[in-house]
């Protein structure tokens, strides 16, 4: 696992799943790992990265050792997807703090916009090399 890019999403979230089905279907490498914050695994990473404002609006990437939450994980993660999605970098002429606003305030209203499931995202068969911790 230590060559591939670890997503840590919420794993009831149905927004956040169908992102998480974004990634897989643009990631033909297969560079892109994943983990519910739900899991032990995602508290024990948010915790050796020292981030302790993990909330269910809170979604990392951990690339190269590297942590990355919010906007700049989504940013990050476009980066590495097949097609013209690393065109989004654009955005990070947008200051930080405007971008991981607008970020959370999308995120405390997903539930609402997109519904939440009553158990984590279950991957199929064919994914489940692409799920650690689970």
């Amino acid at each position: 696992m230590a060559d591939k890019h670890l997503v840590v999403f919420d794993g009831v979230c149905n927004f956040c799943s169908g992102a998480v089905n974004f990634i897989i279907k643009r990631d033909p490498e297969a560079n892109f790992v994943f983990t519910p914050m739900q899991s032990e695994l995602a508290k024990q990473v948010m915790q050796a990265h020292g981030i302790s404002d993990s909330g269910p609006d809170t979604f990392l990437l951990v690339k190269h050792g590297r942590a990355y939450v919010w906007s700049d994980a989504a940013l990050e993660v476009t980066k590495d997807l097949s097609g013209f999605w690393y065109l989004f970098n654009v955005l990070k002429v947008v200051p930080r703090p405007v971008r991981d606003w607008c970020y959370r305030l999308f995120a405390r209203n997903r539930y609402k916009m997109f519904g939440k499931a009553n158990k984590c995202r279950v991957p199929t068969e064919a994914e489940k090399d692409r799920f650690v911790g689970v």
